[in-house]
């Protein structure tokens, strides 16, 4: 294994939270059993030429049959906490009207075990599976989504809420906006500029109401949202540049931000989306609502983006770059240090609200060796590099809190079907068997502070 003795988890607060993040969609698969509805995914992945090589959720890898199994392989490793996702349609099959008890069912058990084991439950309420009769309705550009995502909320609040106290409203609403409704790569593979803007807005203002949800009916819990940043950078310093840097942060970064952190749109990124959408779906109190006060801000890093601007400077047209570093399978530099830097940029331009880190990790083209294992030095490398950058961000004053690794099992990568592996476990999708890589037992060490293993 690569050696990184430098590195230890005494170098983070006592009390940090360390764990492993999976989602519903992702993981379940059984999902026209247990009285689960349809999903926005369901319906995209069924659709040819959406997702490579055909695949799909129905499967997955078993955990709604497996989770009592993967949960003791958390356990061997010394995991301590586990973000999970609900999957809405589980529990609202429909997306509206009373919790499905066989849903409900499902995450008690999980949840229960867990506990049992002494690992900590973190929920996300949102990863992406939206309940197919609610995009029938108008999905997320229609406001009544919002109020949607509120009841069901309350419902898992009702059901879990006695001994879960850790909750995420949404992750990545920037995907679910733009991929999803922006430019058509995600479900539900809708592309509209108007639409994307809505669909942001009503994100953000179903997080606002679920926030407020979860406070009346688990007061003792801690509330976060989770989003995707980028630390963005000018590809060189000639004309345009700036512009282009100012526009993708402002996209990628503050219309998520500033809404929820400061209760405000970002005025530039107002007037440089004016000609796509004048904002009418922005109702009086709406950003009051979506600024409702948090407990944490859920981070989750995997690149950086390098810009510039298009062959027509002033046109608002921005190129992305690159810079020849190693990249990840999925294409993605590998880039540690952007870590730190979103991590102290969050702090110093929005305060010292606690902050977690909800996703890190990368794909790499693993493969069963002839001894059995999974030798994957390069995400070991991965994982060592980005937290020594969280490491350095605590010592610089980060409130940084904790750190999850993305993901606990290889699992179905959105558009990109099974061909991507970002698991710290293997998964053989035909005969669902775990083998846990290198980078497993490496994190393993790494938690249990044996040094001589990593």
């Amino acid at each position: 294994m690569p050696i990184h003795n430098s590195l230890s988890r005494n170098d983070f607060p006592t009390d940090f939270a360390w764990g492993v993040a999976t989602s519903s969609y992702q993981i379940e698969g059984a999902t026209a059993e247990g009285g689960r509805g349809q999903s926005i995914w369901d319906t995209f992945a069924a659709t040819p030429g959406r997702v490579i090589d055909g695949d799909n959720g129905d499967v997955a890898v078993e955990h709604f049959k497996r989770f009592g199994d993967d949960v003791d392989l958390m356990s061997r490793l010394g995991i301590e906490a586990y973000r999970f996702s609900i999957a809405w349609p589980r529990i609202q099959p429909t997306g509206r009207g009373p919790a499905s008890p066989e849903g409900i069912d499902f995450y008690d058990q999980l949840v229960d075990t867990l506990l049992a084991q002494g690992i900590t439950p973190w929920a996300t309420l949102y990863h992406w599976d939206l309940p197919q009769t609610l995009e029938d309705a108008g999905g997320w550009p229609a406001r009544d989504t919002a109020y949607r995502f509120a009841e069901y909320a309350g419902h898992v609040a009702d059901a879990l809420g006695d001994r879960v106290k850790h909750f995420i409203t949404l992750n990545e609403p920037w995907c679910s906006a733009f991929l999803g409704y922006g430019s058509g790569r995600h479900a539900p593979g809708r592309a509209d500029g108007a639409d994307a803007l809505a669909a942001a807005h009503h994100l953000m203002l179903g997080h606002g109401l679920a926030v407020q949800q979860l406070r009346e009916l688990v007061p003792d819990a801690q509330v976060g949202i989770t989003l995707n940043l980028y630390p963005v950078a000018g590809v060189h310093d000639g004309h345009g540049v700036d512009d282009a840097v100012r526009r993708i942060d402002g996209l990628s970064n503050r219309w998520f931000l500033d809404p929820v952190l400061r209760g405000a749109y970002p005025k530039d990124v107002v007037e440089d989306v004016a000609h796509v959408s004048d904002l009418g779906f922005v109702a009086e109190g709406d950003l009051g609502t979506i600024a409702s006060p948090l407990d944490f801000l859920g981070v989750n890093y995997y690149t950086r983006h390098i810009v510039g601007p298009g062959a027509f400077p002033g046109s608002g047209v921005v190129e992305f770059a690159d810079r020849g570093l190693p990249t990840t399978a999925m294409g993605w530099e590998v880039d540690p240090d952007g870590l730190f830097d979103i991590l102290t940029r969050v702090t110093r331009d929005y305060g010292d609200l606690p902050l977690v880190m909800t996703e890190n990790g990368a794909a790499f083209d693993d493969e069963l060796s002839a001894d059995g294992l999974v030798h994957d030095p390069l995400r070991i490398d991965f994982l060592a590099g980005h937290l020594e950058a969280a490491g350095r961000a605590v010592a610089a004053g980060v409130p940084l809190q904790g750190y999850f690794a993305w993901s606990l099992m290889d699992n179905f990568e959105w558009a990109e079907g099974y061909a991507k592996r970002f698991g710290i476990v293997h998964v053989d999708f035909e005969t669902q068997v775990r083998t846990v890589k290198d980078s497993g037992r490496w994190y393993a060490a790494f938690l249990a502070g044996d040094r001589t293993q990593y």
